[in-house]
């Protein structure tokens, strides 16, 4: 499990590569959280707000690790542009539907997190998510 994770938007892989070793500084539009595994994490919204099976989303190499390595010091990975497209045109009642299964699968594997939670974080990274593509960027995630 993660203690620090960090959701940020960066203009391509180039620039996110750049906070592999200090994570994405005050300039820099970013979401911190922690405590949960946000490969994981991603792996499964994914599979919940598109429909695609777990075994699809892992298949197709997503999340992409931009830098590090996992359970080794600090990782940077992207976003896919389906987890993306995903987050960013889901409605509300969609994000805490997909929240609330998101908790329920964490639960099932004894990992513990609140719906409330869960829904604040989708909901964060929803929004992020909204920002950074106004704004021509991906976003990506910083863990150490």
């Amino acid at each position: 499990m993660s203690i620090i994770v960090k959701f940020f938007a960066a203009p391509d892989d180039t620039a996110a590569a750049l906070y592999l070793g200090t994570g994405p500084g005050q300039g820099c539009e970013s979401l911190s959280l922690g405590n949960f595994d946000p490969l994981g994490a991603v792996v499964e919204w994914q599979s919940l707000l598109t429909g695609s099976s777990l075994e699809d989303v892992v298949e197709a190499d997503e999340p992409r690790v931009i830098g590090g390595e996992e359970g080794d010091g600090c990782l940077v990975f992207a976003i896919s542009s389906d987890l993306a497209t995903a987050l960013a045109d889901a409605e509300g009642s969609t994000l805490r539907d997909a929240a609330d299964a998101w908790a329920r699968l964490r639960a099932e594997e004894g990992e513990i997190i609140d719906g409330e939670i869960a829904d604040a974080i989708m909901s964060d990274v929803a929004a992020l998510v909204g920002s950074a593509r106004r704004q021509g960027q991906g976003v990506y995630c910083w863990v150490a």
